[in-house]
């Protein structure tokens, strides 16, 4: 099996051949190549699956014992200087690579139906393969500058993604957005990058891992220079994993497509800051202070984003602060060392949350075809309702994915979650009680989440009319559902006054050559020869169905990885912890196999019961519970009117107001760094036309009336001349001998 490895470097190239064949085809064949673009995504998940098989069998190796491997090839070499590329496969990349891999196939599944409609299908698929090319050559990559080069192809494809509807003016920000605010993350990890060569001379992770903890041993290295430069590269970290106070571009960042969304924001590029951290684990656990600093980052994140989270009305930017929150857990672990909880919970909440924004895609899908419901409107939560009557198989397959985030046993996310609760009692009580407390909120917000977009009754108000529906309605799909059915149903429709009786028919047309699948549409045959078009919710097709189902398995099973029983002679592991012995091994860290059940169902027991007391709340508040509560109003029942009443009410809105205005941190950033560099800039722009120009104007004004004064005097005659110099020379010498 040594060729295998030996093989791997092939990975990162696997995807390419996609990009570059759709290039080229739009190039010199574009009608042929739009006419089978299909075939594209079909090749797209084939190849993926091959690099997937690739990294299973990488990772069976390395459970059945095989021991990290690197093999490099020399690039640049010189006198003082050598640099080296090639592959590094221990049980993090092999982690990452099956991340990438599976919830990529899944995503471009999900894709070829969820995009068919769009113009961009082929420039979609394109740049997910190259993004798919960029992640797996950062998670392979073996040494610093390697993983620099793959960071920013993954920034690049991150921008064309984001930004893929760039005539959407909100996109268009968003995109920029994103690449500025990765630009302080990324120039902080080149200059941490240089910072770390002019120490140890290498980019090799084993090199500098062995210099550093040499210079430290023999305290042979200045402590601040070494601390700043880990700090640098913790900063990029920051900005790529959206942690406190970088994170303010991955919210915006959802007005790309919602496929993008559950891959690159929840599943793998926002994972490269994590993968980054966990990759230099062994330099960080031997600098002063940084793993603190790395706990205390995670521990604002992971409380920050549950809050923000709280009163966000778009599906999608509660997924993404709920992302960031979760994130900050695994930060936190990594900042306590616990190295194994924390890649544990980035498997299991790269899954759940995967199957949470593809299910909130299926919802948005369903959504658009409501009349009157834009884009925009189709994410809100406050404008759904009642879809579990039109879309029960992604309504259950949302509902599992929220259980999991909120760390409901046994599904995955309760086992990785409450291992970090657990092991943060020994390092912070603060740390856990937070911990906790964040539990608590996020079974809320995501309950709360669920509850707006399921429960309760759907109930469309459009511009000009409103409908109401009498008996059952055929579920209708704007996308494409094979097949028609007519309704005979009649319905009352009501037009500012007038009250008309129509009759509702399916009507098939064709996509404009964009779909051969028809599109049944019902139309209102009115009075006047105008005709409007309304159509309900629905529920998704099979090839958007078939990955919900797929990661909803991953969401029951895969947490199991961490708790099941693997026996090796008398020492018994889980299969994570098998899976990581070479990794703990290379770290010179001692792991402690024995598990403490009772200990961990202690903890557990109180974590649950928060996450709970937090269903509990947004079931009350939002859930059917609140209807028949409503004349009985809890708060006034404890809370009378008087003083209290009106402090409680403030409470109350300053919390909503600090949730739904992000925290005012995107307006501190406006107020404070964007008004005061673009201050910075008019004064310089100021300093530089009045003041620098000014000079050279006014020495040019000047020699002008100079000359122009000068030239009258001359009269022709030498006489003259000779004594107006006579005259300066006599000037000059009684100046001088004064």
């Amino acid at each position: 099996m040594e060729h295998i490895y030996q093989d791997a470097w092939i990975i990162p190239f696997i995807p390419l051949p996609i990009p570059i064949a759709i290039g080229l085809g739009l190039l010199l064949f574009p009608t042929t190549t739009k006419r089978i673009r299909r075939i594209w995504a079909f090749f797209s998940v084939l190849l993926l699956s091959i690099i997937m098989i690739f990294s299973v069998i990488l990772s069976i190796k390395q459970i059945d014992g095989n021991p990290i491997y690197q093999y490099v090839w020399s690039w640049t070499i010189n006198n003082d200087f050598s640099l080296d590329f090639g592959n590094f496969i221990d049980p993090l990349t092999s982690i990452m690579l099956i991340l990438i891999t599976t919830v990529g196939i899944m995503v471009l599944i999900y894709s070829d139906n969820y995009m068919s409609h769009d113009q961009g299908y082929l420039r979609f698929f394109a740049y997910m393969s190259f993004f798919n090319a960029s992640m797996l050559g950062l998670v392979t990559s073996s040494n610093l500058i390697q993983i620099y080069i793959f960071w920013e192809l993954v920034g690049m494809c991150s921008y064309l993604l984001i930004g893929f509807w760039f005539t959407r003016p909100l996109a268009a920000n968003a995109c920029q957005k994103a690449f500025v605010t990765n630009r302080v993350g990324d120039f902080s990890l080149f200059l941490g990058i240089l910072g770390l060569y002019w120490i140890t001379g290498s980019f090799e992770f084993r090199d500098f891992f062995e210099i550093a903890k040499n210079l430290i041993d023999n305290n042979g290295y200045n402590s601040f220079f070494l601390t700043l430069c880990t700090s640098l590269l913790f900063v990029g970290a920051v900005a790529k994993s959206a942690q406190f106070p970088l994170h303010v571009w991955l919210p915006d960042a959802m007005e790309g497509p919602t496929p993008i969304s559950a891959l690159i924001h929840a599943a793998t590029m926002v994972a490269a800051g994590i993968f980054l951290v966990a990759r230099l684990f062994p330099l960080f656990t031997v600098i002063p202070y940084i793993m603190n600093i790395i706990a205390l980052v995670g521990i604002i994140t992971l409380l920050l984003g549950a809050t923000l989270a709280l009163a966000q009305r778009d599906i999608k930017r509660s997924l993404a602060y709920s992302t960031m929150s979760q994130l900050g857990y695994i930060m936190l672990a990594l900042g306590m060392g616990s190295y194994r909880a924390a890649l544990f919970h980035l498997i299991t909440h790269a899954y759940s949350k995967a199957l949470l924004f593809l299910g909130s895609g299926s919802i948005i899908h369903s959504m658009e075809s409501v009349v009157g419901y834009s884009p925009d409107k189709s994410q809100n939560m406050a404008l759904m309702g009642g879809l579990t009557k039109y879309a029960p198989i992604t309504k259950t397959s949302f509902l599992l994915g929220t259980l999991s985030l909120c760390g409901i046993p046994p599904l995955a996310c309760f086992w990785s979650k409450d291992e970090i609760i657990n092991d943060s009692w020994l390092y912070s009580p603060i740390f856990a009680t937070i911990a906790c407390l964040t539990a608590g909120l996020t079974a809320f917000y995501m309950f709360r989440m669920y509850l707006l977009t399921f429960e309760g009754h759907l109930n469309i108000n459009c511009k000009n009319y409103s409908a109401k529906k009498n008996n059952g309605l055929y579920s209708i799909s704007i996308w494409g559902k094979m097949g028609s059915k007519v309704i005979q149903n009649n319905y009352f429709v009501s037009t500012m006054n007038n009250y008309e009786k129509i009759t509702l028919k399916a009507k098939q047309i064709d996509d404009n050559g964009i779909s051969n699948m028809m599109r049944p549409f019902i139309t209102i045959n009115k009075i006047f020869d105008n005709t409007k078009t309304f159509m309900y919710p629905y529920e998704s097709d099979n090839t958007m169905l078939f990955p919900l189902f797929v990661l909803v398995i991953f969401t029951f099973f895969i947490g199991y990885i961490g708790i099941l029983p693997f026996d090796q002679g008398r020492i018994h592991f889980d299969i994570l912890s098998k899976w990581l012995i070479p990794s703990i091994n290379f770290l010179h860290s001692d792991y402690n196999n024995s598990f403490d059940w009772y200990e961990f169902l202690i903890n557990a027991l109180f974590s649950v019961s928060i996450a709970y007391f937090g269903i509990f709340i947004a079931l009350f508040l939002y859930g059917p519970a609140y209807s028949y509560f409503q004349n009985f109003n809890l708060i006034n029942f404890f809370i009378k009117k008087g003083p209290h009443r009106i402090l409680w009410d403030k409470i109350i809105n300053r919390v909503y107001n600090w949730s739904y205005n992000r925290g005012y941190i995107d307006i501190f950033y406006a107020k404070i760094l964007i008004a005061g560099i673009r201050g910075l800039a008019d004064f310089t722009y100021f300093f530089d036309k009045k003041v620098i120009e000014g000079i050279v104007n006014g020495i040019g004004v000047i020699s002008f009336f100079v000359a122009e004064s000068t030239k009258y005097v001359g009269g022709g005659r030498i006489s003259s001349y000779l004594f107006f110099y006579l005259f300066y020379v006599a000037v000059f010498l009684v100046i001088c001998l004064n």
